[in-house]
C-alpha cells in the first residue's frame, strides 16, 4: 500500500512517520507513506498556494491549480483521493478497515479558512474529517487517519489479535486491562483475571465492554 500526504506542512508529518509502528512498517515494506509539499506544485517565483476568498471575509483559501497538478502528476488508476475537511463523513473504524483495502491513498490537507469547493467538487473521491473540532491544519488529521489505517494492514502489528480485539472493531470500547503488580496501593487486580478460568474471563470481558459502552458511548450500541 502507498499513502501520500499533500500538505503545506510536511515537516510536521516527519516525526510521526519516523517512530512505532508506523517507522516499522515503512522500514519492513509493508507500506510506502511520504508527505509531499503542496508548494512543489505551484507556480511563480513565491510559489503562491493560497489566495484571498471571492464574496469577502477572513483568512485565506487554498488555490486548486496547484492541488490539480499534483494529482495530475501522481495520481493512477488504482488511487483514491481524500480531502481531509470538517466538511468530511466522520472518520471511524469501519471507513479504516475500507481504506486499508486501497492500493494507493493520497490524504490533501486542508488550511487556513479551507480548500477551494472545486476540489471537492471534480478532484476527490470522499471526504473526512475525524471529528467536531477545528485544527491547525489537515496534516494533523491526515496523520490520525494514517496511522489507523496503516495498523490494520496485515503483518504490521506484532499480534495479529491485536486489531481485532481493539475498541470500536466490535462496536463496544475496550475492556478494561491489568498487568503486574497484583496488588498496588491496595488496587487489586480483578479476581476472575488470575483465575486462569479462560471462559470466565471472556465473559467478564465481554460484560465490562458493554457496561463502558452503555456508559460512556451508548451512540454505538445503535
Amino acid at each position: 500500500m502507498k499513502i501520500q500526504i499533500l500538505t503545506l506542512f510536511p515537516g510536521i508529518c516527519h516525526g510521526v512517520l519516523g517512530e512505532s509502528m508506523l517507522k516499522r512498517a515503512r522500514e519492513r515494506g509493508l507500506v510506502t507513506v511520504e508527505a509531499l509539499d503542496l508548494r512543489e506544485w505551484a507556480e511563480g517565483r513565491h510559489r503562491v498556494t493560497d489566495d484571498m476568498p471571492y464574496g469577502g471575509g477572513p483568512g485565506m483559501v487554498m488555490k486548486v491549480e496547484p492541488i490539480f497538478r499534483a494529482l495530475s502528476d501522481l495520481r493512477g488508476p488504482q488511487t483514491r483521493v481524500v480531502l481531509m475537511t470538517p466538511q468530511g463523513r466522520k472518520f471511524d473504524q469501519s471507513i479504516a478497515r475500507e481504506y486499508s483495502r486501497v492500493e494507493h491513498l493520497i490524504l490533501i490537507c486542508g488550511h487556513y479558512e479551507g480548500v477551494d469547493q472545486r476540489v471537492a467538487d471534480h478532484l476527490v473521491d470522499d471526504e473526512l474529517s475525524i471529528g467536531d473540532y477545528v485544527l491547525t491544519n489537515g496534516a494533523l488529521a491526515a496523520l490520525v487517519v494514517t496511522d489507523a489505517i496503516v495498523r490494520l494492514i496485515p503483518g504490521v502489528l506484532g499480534d495479529a489479535e491485536s486489531a481485532v480485539q481493539d475498541s470500536f472493531t466490535s462496536h463496544l470500547l475496550d475492556h478494561p486491562h491489568y498487568t503486574r503488580p497484583e496488588t498496588f496501593q491496595d488496587w487489586k487486580v480483578p479476581e476472575v483475571l488470575l483465575s486462569g478460568n479462560h471462559a470466565a474471563i471472556e465473559k467478564w470481558r465481554r460484560e465490562q465492554a458493554e457496561r463502558l459502552t452503555r456508559e460512556r458511548r451508548p451512540d454505538l450500541l445503535r
